[in-house]
């Protein structure tokens, strides 16, 4: 059991973007695994601007939102910061307007890294970050 004081209440957005039959992902600092770009929406920040924000933050391109895909309520302790978050985390479908990703580097986050084009194909439930199951499932389909 994680003390009240410790849990974070976090709504987020992530994008699932995907070209060529490749699906953009970045890479947890703090487990080595793929996740899809997106995260916090600040407060008075729309879900929308706020996924636009965090992916031009983690991979350097800009995208278009098609439509809403998935809602998902996550539970999860993050070790680095000794927190543990609420998570209402809403993913979307996206398109990409640009395609270079930023240099390694340069990518402004605390947790994301390394962004890269996955073939879809190569894609485990064992090469994601948990809660990415059933996203994973609908992009295999």
């Amino acid at each position: 059991m994680i003390p009240s004081e410790k849990m974070v209440f976090r709504p987020s957005a992530y994008a699932i973007i995907v070209h060529d039959g490749k699906i953009l992902l970045v890479r947890s600092k703090s487990s080595g695994k793929y996740w899809f770009p997106g995260g916090g929406i600040n407060l008075e920040e729309r879900l929308e601007t706020g996924l636009k924000r965090e992916v031009k933050e983690e991979t350097g391109i800009e995208v278009e939102i098609e439509k809403f895909l998935d809602f998902r309520e996550l539970f999860f302790y993050y070790e680095p910061k000794d927190e543990a978050y609420h998570c209402f985390a809403f993913y979307y479908l996206c398109k990409p307007k640009t395609l270079d990703l930023v240099k390694d580097e340069d990518v402004d986050d605390g947790e994301a890294e390394k962004p890269r084009w996955i073939d879809i194909k190569t894609l485990s439930k064992d090469n994601m970050q948990a809660g990415a199951e059933g996203i994973l499932d609908f992009l295999l389909k």
